[in-house]
């Protein structure tokens, strides 16, 4: 297993050379100029140039990427020039939030995709497989950013039983009550899409296992339909299940960006939205750099568990 683990964390290395490249071309074809964003009325020719020499953007492109990754080696993001402190800082600060927001919905998709997909597996063409099949199809279909806009209109407005943003109470709280308040309407919303989808796909997954000849075998055993369904479909069916969770967790990171808006959670994604409007070229790629990176340790992490659970994948 650490041979494997190993040879997987080698293949991701490319992977993530190949996503700091794009995100620096990226940054680097946005219209605008950093100099002018940070000086406002006071750009002059002059301040502008020597901004944009302190930045080191008047060197060639490779040039800048070059520069950027020597100091990302040695653990040097840069420094925000809007915020004026370092790029590290703030995305390990607003990582927190994000993590807290994404591990939240990751786990809330995952619970309630499974149930529905098993659920509706084991009841195939009843009304409860209607039922689950109906409403996923529903959560799949909503834009998440609406469905929040929903949730704020009739929980905060109407209703008056939730907060409609923010991580925690502006006066009082900030104890954990205080941070489930206001994680249950950006976390529901979150998770609704990623559970649609883990449902249909363990519905798929269940059905295929069923039909298989060691589920008939231990049902003319005499198992409990219960010990069939968990400790034998359910853990043959997990090796094709468990992948798409690990790429739901890359739909819920990067729907946090918009989530984080809509609800002012103050996390990665939020403050990616205002990097990007104010041309914060450093503390974007910082910031996109560290949530790729997670989103490729997440996937080695699903790929080690689906080999634990099939063997055959180490080879």
């Amino acid at each position: 297993m650490a041979s494997y683990i190993i040879k997987r964390l080698l293949t991701a290395i490319p992977v993530i050379i190949g996503l700091s490249i794009i995100v620096f071309l990226i940054m680097a074809m946005i219209p605008g100029d950093p100099a002018l964003a940070l000086l406002g009325s006071y750009a002059t020719p002059e301040n502008v140039a020597r901004i944009n020499r302190d930045l080191g953007l008047d060197r060639s492109l490779p040039e800048q990427y070059f520069i950027w990754v020597a100091n990302l080696v040695q653990g040097d993001f840069g420094r925000s020039y809007i915020l004026n402190r370092p790029v590290i800082d703030e995305v390990l600060e607003r990582l927190s939030a994000t993590l807290i927001l994404a591990g939240v919905s990751l786990v809330l998709c995952s619970v309630f995709g499974l149930i529905a997909g098993i659920v509706s597996a084991v009841r195939q063409f009843g009304w409860t497989d209607r039922i689950v099949t109906f409403f996923v199809l529903i959560g799949i279909s909503m834009p998440a950013f609406w469905l929040g806009l929903i949730f704020i209109l009739v929980f905060a407005v109407q209703l008056r039983v939730l907060p409609a943003s923010g991580m925690y109470a502006v006066y009082g709280g900030g104890d954990l009550p205080d941070l489930l308040r206001h994680l249950i309407m950006p976390a529901v919303t979150l998770a609704i899409v990623a559970t649609g989808v883990i449902a249909r796909l363990t519905r798929a997954a269940m059905l295929e296992v069923l039909r298989q000849d060691f589920v008939r075998t231990a049902r003319a055993k005499g198992l409990n339909e219960r010990t069939v369904i968990f400790k034998h479909a359910l853990r043959a069916a997990l090796v094709s299940i468990i992948p798409v969770i690990g790429v739901q967790a890359g739909f819920v990171l990067g729907g946090a960006v918009y989530i984080e808006t809509v609800f002012q959670w103050p996390g990665l994604g939020a403050m990616l939205v205002q990097a990007v409007s104010t041309r914060d070229l450093l503390l974007v790629q910082g910031g996109v750099l560290v949530a790729a990176t997670l989103y490729v340790l997440v996937n080695l992490a699903a790929d080690v568990a689906q080999a634990m659970l099939d063997p055959r994948l180490k080879s």
